[in-house]
């Protein structure tokens, strides 16, 4: 009967012999032949053996999978075994076997005929709860002269471990996964038959085993040499991944029944088979359940670890050994005002710094402020540099590596500290705010002759004075000019306004004359000449421009014209030709109410219908009664002051408010405002637009040169002894004005106000010239005045100002600003008390104003 192949691992139960020996146990003739010749003779007839169920079940499985006999050709990967190898036991081939047929690999072989169970397909271990089958002894002769043991009845045998080859488990596969691979097909055992050796006597101790011929085992060939099995020992438990797959397969071949001692009647030994390994498999995967493996790859994991474990370890040594070298010095990529200083200790970087900087320091420092360019002498205005503040700015060295990292590419500028006299700054930068203020220049439209032009609106600018002290501070010793912020302020009209104001009032209002119907035959004609003249627009409150008449310019046009119909009111008046002054009545009159005449006139101007209106006539009361006068008590000139050197332009203005300031009545107590007094000056209340120099530039605007109104009120009040309650002197000394005795006058924002503490009311009057204008207080004399100078101080140079090409520009050569004191004395014609007030007045520098191109 041909050898069965084993399944990898395991000891083929043979049903031929008994589980204590290759004798006659178990056989049907008693034993009294071995498993090979007999000593002298052929060998008998071998009995046919009980059947025997396993191997029956395992013939049944090789003839249902033929396929599963071929056996798998060697992979040049598979490594050479080494004969070590345990053998599967033969209770491990018996579950098999009872479990059922299962698929062998198609790689599988065996020799011609004999049965082949592979690895990868064998069924799952029995359960827990069945009995272990004894281990089956490997087969070997009998020692000479030792009887074989009486033969019992046919029974299955049942393997039991053998001294020369120690079992091992049979891998078994794990759960199933549907994702995981199949495991790698295990190569054959084959069983090869090896011819008996006959003996020629009785020999002592146990046969060994004679050299059977070589013979060709396919895939390996078979050494000629019998392999001896090592003793057996206890196999450790597998890991879970070998019970899927053996590691490698062996060929089991039988090398021939060995002969008995003659004449003993011992039966001759099974023929002892030798396992020889054939290939090793791959590791099988790794189980999906997460049971253990042993994976190959886990050094290959570990190498990107252990290489990125040194990169961070030798980054770590060299930011560490980067901070050690680094300590005590400045930051790197550090500059101050463009000079660097990273990476110098602090020694070095405090004299590489004033080496470059504190030449600057004492330079002027070039501004610019929008289109106008500037200079500031820094000692003037208290800038200094902090040394030990400026490098205390760089800071500590940062622990963020990332910081480090990017500070070898990158530079931070940390500015100049500075030391700053905060009441000297100040000062210098409020000097700038003149020269560069502009107020917005509001569209409006300009009369050529009759013809109408349009004028856009620009922006205007102002100085943001706290935020330029701020940034001259921190940038003062750049080496570069300092743009100091401005704030724009932008108009109240557009364009699209000058239009409409064109073609819906400018056009029409110059298409034709006005006529002025008076009483009796008297007539009286605008001009559209005169019209151009007295038609100025300015921004409505809901937007767009406004029309507005003159209604001085009208007035003067039709005073001549209907003279003849009117009858002029005549001032009171002092007469000082007797002492003391006597008051001259004054007489009412009756005349053209231009106000109540020109309601109309806008309407008739824009309208369609005829162009004429009629004159309102109305009493006329004088400005100055008798009454006025007779409160004023022993009345005489108490103050009077004169100013001149004015433009015709302005001149028209400074007579419109020297108008509405005279005859005033002031009562004792009362409080005068020039302000309220003279306002609005717009073009409606008689003002006109007048030529003015704005910070070097001629400009045009209403109202243009009141100021000087309010300087001659100021000086008037000043010797009449009214006590000053507000005013405010130019930012520039004007050379027409007393210095330190002056004042200015703004819509609104600064006023001239002062106060009457004498028991008697006081009376303003005024007279103009083309040339002049003087005022004069009326009243009871209370004081005698005087004033004093001071010395001018605190001189400061002029700014200079480029304006760019393309701009009206007027050069000037400027001025310096200074500091004056002006004292009054006061001394009481009654009780001949004296007392002084004293004012200071600090002027800025005129600036010195360049025209480029």
């Amino acid at each position: 009967m041909p050898e069965r192949q084993s399944s990898p691992g395991e000891v083929t139960a043979r049903p031929e012999t008994d589980g204590s020996t290759n004798g006659g146990a178990g056989r049907p003739d008693g034993g009294s032949a071995a498993n090979g010749s007999a000593v002298g003779g052929s060998p008998p007839a071998r009995p046919e053996p009980a059947p025997d169920p396993v191997a029956e079940q395992v013939a049944e499985q090789v003839a249902a999978e033929p396929s599963a006999a071929e056996p798998a050709a060697a992979e040049p990967r598979d490594e050479a075994p080494s004969g070590d190898e345990p053998a599967m036991t033969a209770d491990r081939a018996v579950a098999i076997a009872e479990d059922g047929p299962a698929a062998e690999p198609s790689g599988a072989a065996a020799d011609p005929g004999t049965p082949t169970l592979g690895a990868a397909d064998l069924p799952e271990p029995p359960p827990a709860d069945r009995p272990a089958a004894s281990p089956r002894p490997r087969p070997r002769p009998a020692p000479a002269g030792e009887k074989p043991a009486a033969e019992g009845p046919a029974r299955t045998p049942v393997a039991t471990p053998s001294a020369e080859s120690p079992t091992r488990p049979t891998p078994h596969p794990g759960p199933t996964d549907p994702t995981a691979e199949p495991p790698a097909a295990e190569s054959p055992t084959v069983a090869v038959p090896v011819p008996p050796t006959p003996t020629a006597g009785p020999q002592p101790g146990p046969a060994s085993p004679q050299p059977p011929s070589p013979q060709p085992v396919s895939p390996q060939p078979v050494s000629s040499q019998p392999v001896s099995s090592p003793p057996a020992s206890p196999s450790p438990a597998a890991p879970p991944w070998q019970r899927s797959v053996d590691a490698e397969t062996t060929q089991v071949m039988a090398l021939g029944a060995t002969s008995v001692q003659a004449g003993s009647g011992a039966p001759a030994g099974e023929p002892p088979t030798e396992r020889i390994p054939l290939s090793a498999v791959a590791p099988p995967p790794t189980p999906p359940d997460g049971s253990e493996t042993v994976s190959t790859d886990r050094p290959r994991r570990r190498l990107p670890l252990l290489v990125g474990a040194a990169v961070v370890a030798l980054l770590a040594l060299l930011y560490v050994g980067d901070l050690l070298l680094s300590s005590g010095s400045v930051p790197r990529g550090v500059t101050v005002a463009g000079v660097p200083v990273g990476g110098l200790n602090l020694v070095d970087a405090e004299q590489e710094l004033r080496a470059a900087i504190e030449p600057r320091s004492t330079r002027p420092v070039e501004v610019t402020v929008g289109e106008v360019s500037t200079q500031i002498d820094p000692t003037t205005a208290g800038l200094a540099v902090d040394w030990a503040g400026t490098l205390a700015r760089a800071g500590e060295q940062p622990l963020n590596p990332i910081t480090r990292i990017t500070s070898l590419f990158t530079q931070r500028e940390i500015g100049v500290a500075t030391t700053v006299d905060r009441e000297a700054l100040g000062p210098a930068i409020a000097e700038l705010g003149p020269i560069v203020d502009r107020l917005p220049a509001e569209g409006t439209v300009r009369f050529e002759g009759t013809t109408p032009v349009p004028v856009d609106p620009v922006p205007g600018q102002q100085l943001d004075q706290q935020a330029a002290i701020g940034v001259l501070e921190r940038e003062w010793a750049s080496g570069v000019p300092v743009a100091l912020p401005l704030t724009p302020l932008p108009p109240l009209t557009t364009a699209a306004d000058v239009a409409a104001a064109i073609d819906e009032v400018a056009v029409p209002a110059v298409s034709a004359p006005i006529t002025v119907i008076g009483e009796g035959d008297a007539r009286g004609t605008l001009e559209p000449a005169t019209i151009a003249e007295a038609l100025t627009f300015e921004p409505g409150d809901d937007g767009g421009l406004t029309p507005v008449l003159n209604p001085t310019v009208i007035t003067d046009a039709l005073t001549d014209q209907l003279a003849g119909s009117e009858s002029e009111p005549v001032d009171a008046r002092l007469d000082f030709s007797t002492s003391p002054p006597s008051v001259v009545p004054s007489q009412d009159g009756r005349g053209v109410d231009y106000e109540a005449t020109l309601t109309d006139l806008l309407t008739v101007l824009t309208g369609t219908g005829p162009r004429e209106i009629t004159a309102v006539y109305a009493d006329q009361p004088a400005e100055l009664t008798s009454a006025d006068l007779e409160s004023l008590g022993q009345a005489s000139v108490i103050g009077e002051f004169t100013t001149g050197g004015f433009a015709r332009d302005s001149g028209q203005n400074i007579r419109r408010a020297a108008e509405l300031i005279n005859g005033i009545v002031v009562e004792p107590g009362e409080t005068f405002s020039l302000d309220a007094a003279t306002g609005p000056r717009t073009a409606a209340n008689g003002y006109i637009e007048a030529g003015v120099i704005d910070d070097g530039r001629p400009g045009r605007g209403i109202a243009g040169g009141v100021s000087q109104v309010s300087t001659t009120l100021y000086n008037a009040a000043y010797f009449a002894g009214m006590t000053d309650i507000e005013h405010r002197a130019h930012s520039f000394y004007i050379s027409r004005y007393p210095a330190g005795r002056e004042a200015t006058i703004a819509t609104g924002a600064i006023d001239n106000r002062f106060r009457n503490d004498n028991p008697t009311a006081v009376l303003i009057q005024t007279e103009w010239t083309p040339s002049s204008v003087t005022v004069r207080l009326l009243g009871t004399r209370r004081f005698e005045v005087t004033g004093a100078f001071g010395p001018r101080t605190n001189p400061t140079s002029p700014n200079t100002v480029t304006i760019p090409p393309g701009e009206p520009c007027s050069p000037s050569q400027g001025s310096g600003g200074f500091t004056i004191t002006d004292t009054r004395t006061l001394r009481d014609v009654n009780t001949g008390e004296v007392r002084t007030e004293t004012e200071t007045t600090r002027y800025n520098p005129s600036p010195i104003v360049v025209c480029e191109g």
